[in-house]
């Protein structure tokens, strides 16, 4: 008999907010974090608007001892760093960094894994231009017998003084790969809390975090650990991250226009593109005896998780929208299957989903054709949970956040308020509606993403409903 695996704390970093309660009560209320951007200028992009996480600094969420460390930590390592500390206090969990003098802790550190979802962090622009400035040489002469252009010059930069290299990249600060790898996030996070068990860093854009939700619950389920951090998060809202998105055909061009909610329209064919947010989502998830004992309160079990891969890819918005058959995104098919199938369960007791809906229409097209082969005739009657007119976004984070949304509808037993300014597709429960009570005893959470892998999970009310 396999272990079971409960969520015992959220903790979550969007465009509303730091922590669960903020995110909750945005999307409860119907509001949108998208509005101008004010981390960059962005004047000069047509892509003008996202959700950011206004006035948020780590170093209000890691002790003083360790508050040094945020100079080498990027935006991304940052969020995830906050996410973790609240989904500790949320959980009730003493870790190394809450333990008081001879307190223990909740878990040993070897019964404490982690696995959090990472992007492709952009490196800072004012540290790259203050290194690249010093590998600027002036134009007017000539090299090799070609006329020298001026401007950045490779051989200046470079280290290799037999090439005339001048050595500007030394010029970068130091530590500074440290800043950007990928797995800093989760390391800052089992440094700080001294998780010892199983870690793991998972890219996947969008998928991130519900691959990594899936990644620990088999860690617990194997009997490696007893509790694991997991999740993820990212920040694009930066000039190289929105420009990197931007080109890839899947944001909205907003110019001037300040309500961002007007753009993201999921499931619409009509739908102009998606903008991003950043942030990130921890969930802490134990063995559900441990947690009993411990009088942990759950919000949800984790009974199902799948995951799989779209065999088409695609990123912009032109071309066509199906991967496979009439539309369907068969990554996203088969990912829900191969969760209800762990779940143990059939398509009829799913009494809700979180989906992706990108506001991509040929995104949506797959996800929506996929929906429809999973559950047929009744999908129009499943209310589906979108946030993205809500909080964007936010690529490795965005899993997360989506599994944090659920656990909460769980647990509340409430829908949130949904934003369409458009007119999603005809059999699709996505258009503008207020939050209101529902039972809720299985919850579907599932996205593609930007390079096809998918993930999903499938939560259960913790009393079993």
């Amino acid at each position: 008999m396999r272990r079971r695996v409960v969520i015992t704390g959220v903790g979550a970093v969007s465009g509303f907010g730091v922590g669960l309660p903020a995110l909750w009560a945005g999307l409860v209320e119907g509001r949108s974090a998208l509005r101008r951007l004010g981390l960059f200028d962005a004047s000069g992009f047509p892509w003008r608007l996202g959700a950011e996480a206004a006035g948020f600094s780590a170093r209000d969420h890691v002790p003083k001892h360790y508050r040094k460390a945020v100079k080498v930590m990027a935006r991304d390592t940052e969020l995830a760093v906050a996410a973790a500390g609240c989904a500790v206090a949320d959980a009730g969990l003493v870790t190394r960094v809450t333990a008081e003098d001879g307190t223990p802790t909740t878990y040993p550190g070897e019964r404490l894994g982690c696995q959090i979802g990472a992007g492709l962090i952009a490196a800072e622009v004012g540290e790259l231009a203050a290194a690249f400035s010093t590998a600027v040489v002036a134009g007017g002469g000539r090299t090799n017998g070609k006329e020298d252009w001026g401007g950045f010059d490779l051989r200046a930069w470079g280290t290799v003084k037999e090439a005339g290299g001048g050595g500007g990249m030394e010029n970068l600060p130091p530590l500074w790969m440290l800043k950007y790898l990928p797995n800093m996030l989760a390391c800052h996070v089992t440094i700080l809390h001294g998780a010892e068990g199983p870690s793991n860093t998972i890219t996947c854009s969008e998928s991130s975090g519900l691959l990594s939700i899936g990644e620990s619950v088999r860690v617990i389920e194997r009997d490696d650990a007893d509790a694991c951090f997991s999740g993820g998060a990212e920040s694009k809202l930066n000039p190289m991250g929105v420009l990197r998105i931007g080109l890839a055909g899947r944001l909205a061009e907003t110019g001037d226009v300040e309500d961002g909610a007007a753009f993201v329209r999921p499931f619409d064919t009509e739908g102009t593109g998606t903008l991003l947010g950043e942030g990130g989502g921890v969930l802490i998830l134990e063995e559900r005896e441990a947690a009993s004992r411990r009088g942990a309160r759950a919000y949800a079990e984790v009974v199902g998780f799948g995951a799989s891969h779209s065999p088409a890819r695609w990123s912009g918005m032109d071309g066509p929208p199906a991967a496979v058959g009439d539309g369907a995104d068969e990554g996203v098919r088969d990912a829900i299957l191969n969760a209800l199938d762990d779940a143990a369960i059939g398509p009829g007791e799913i009494d809700a989903i979180v989906v992706g809906g990108l506001g991509v229409p040929r995104v949506d097209a797959g996800e929506a054709g996929a929906l429809r082969e999973v559950f047929g005739d009744r999908l129009g009657g499943i209310e589906l949970v979108t946030t993205k007119p809500a909080i964007g976004d936010s690529m490795a984070g965005e899993g997360a956040l989506l599994a944090a949304a659920g656990a909460a509808c769980v647990r509340e037993q409430r829908l949130p308020a949904r934003l369409h300014a458009g007119r999603p597709a005809e059999g699709l429960r996505a258009g503008r509606a207020e939050s209101r009570a529902a039972a809720l005893r299985h919850v579907l959470v599932c996205t593609p993403s930007l390079f096809g892998q998918v993930g999903a999970v499938v939560l259960r009310r913790a009393d079993g409903g």
